[in-house]
């Protein structure tokens, strides 16, 4: 477990804003406040969201990922369990694009409980459709969430930080953009706007052709008009013969933080969010990823904040402290996670710049 003094906490703070490249806020931006324990348990999550919880209203949603099969670096759910008790809440995640059983939600239940988070109830927000919700970025002009989403009065981001492989690391951005995006708009993110196809397996019904909301997709032969495709994924999800698939040419990484960004930014200007993240089990791989690396840095703590930066920054920057280097996945996996947060600061999310309030009396 990690022991931090007072003093390293104010340089922490203190260094918040130019670590990792930050840019500098404006002067009417005061810090962020992000609350600090190093109590990684259950009662170490209460306590930090014990300092944000002033407005979370029933009924709540605890967003959490249940790993993938194979992965063992995901919340324990004896750290979870406290708080969805407390909050009287519902477990909720989205289901994947890849195979596995957290494509369909049946088996996406099934591994949920077989992780041990048969304590409540789960509830996959994409299971029956989407929720649009219209915006103007600039990448998207909608946003596809799980159906489900407006259940819920209040949603307590429950992050593990943690890597990953096209964003440098997983927190709370990514913990809302990629976990509370249906499939349609997890293929937004990740793949080329517009879809492949393949003429021959066209069965020529014209349901893609129904189901477009852009007027993109014409018949015989199958063709889909690249100056009115919007990108939204609607015919992979239509098709009954399975003739679209999503692109073959994969997003940079720099795109696809701004998508992520995006999409976060849709999502927490729609919903009523709070952020709370365990730094533990800290791999350079997702959650999602079976064969997960083991840990490069030890237990550091928890965290919590109305900020969705800085409680993303933060993180960042006692992981760096942690390993010792001024960017611990960049070295670790090869990818920054910089993008992110500079991006998201830029776009008024919130400030890169925060007081580390320690909860634990300098202990």
């Amino acid at each position: 477990m990690m022991r931090r003094t007072a003093s390293l906490l104010a340089v922490l703070a203190a260094c918040a804003a130019v670590s990792c490249g930050a840019e500098k806020p404006t002067p009417s931006a005061p810090p962020a406040t992000v609350y600090f324990t190093k109590d990684v348990s259950g009662q170490g999550v209460l306590k930090a969201y014990g300092k944000v919880k002033s407005g979370v209203t029933a009924p709540v949603a605890v967003k959490v990922h249940f790993g993938e099969r194979g992965n063992t670096n995901y919340l324990r759910p004896e750290w979870v369990r406290p708080l969805v008790e407390q909050l009287k809440a519902t477990l909720v995640e989205t289901n994947v694009l890849y195979s596995g059983p957290r494509q369909r939600t049946e088996s996406h239940i099934g591994l949920a409980k077989e992780h041990g988070f048969g304590f409540a109830p789960i509830d996959i927000l994409d299971s029956e459709g989407d929720t649009t919700y219209a915006c103007s970025t600039a990448h998207y002009t909608r946003v596809f969430a799980g159906d489900h989403t407006g259940r819920y009065h209040s949603f307590v981001i429950l992050t593990h930080f943690k890597g990953h492989g096209l964003a440098g690391f997983g927190g709370a951005i990514k913990n809302v953009a990629m976990g509370l995006a249906s499939r349609m708009g997890k293929r937004a993110m990740h793949a080329d706007y517009v879809p492949d196809y393949d003429t021959a397996r066209c069965v020529r019904c014209g349901i893609c052709v129904r189901q477009c909301p852009a007027g993109a997709i014409s018949l015989d032969p199958l063709r889909i008009d690249t100056r009115k495709c919007i990108g939204c994924g609607q015919c992979l999800k239509a098709c009954p013969a399975g003739a679209f698939e999503a692109g073959r040419d994969r997003v940079d990484a720099g795109l696809f933080d701004q998508r992520l960004v995006e999409y976060a930014k849709v999502l927490a200007d729609g919903n009523r969010f709070v952020y709370v993240s365990v730094l533990a089990n800290i791999s350079p791989d997702c959650d999602c990823a079976g064969r997960a690396r083991k840990p490069f840095v030890r237990d550091i703590g928890v965290l919590a904040s109305t900020d969705i930066v800085a409680i993303d920054q933060a993180a960042l920057d006692l992981v760096n402290k942690a390993h010792h280097c001024a960017d611990a996945f960049a070295q670790e996996s090869g990818v920054s996670g910089d993008g992110q947060l500079e991006y998201a600061e830029r776009l008024g999310m919130g400030s890169r710049k925060y007081t580390l309030v320690d909860l634990d009396g300098g202990r």
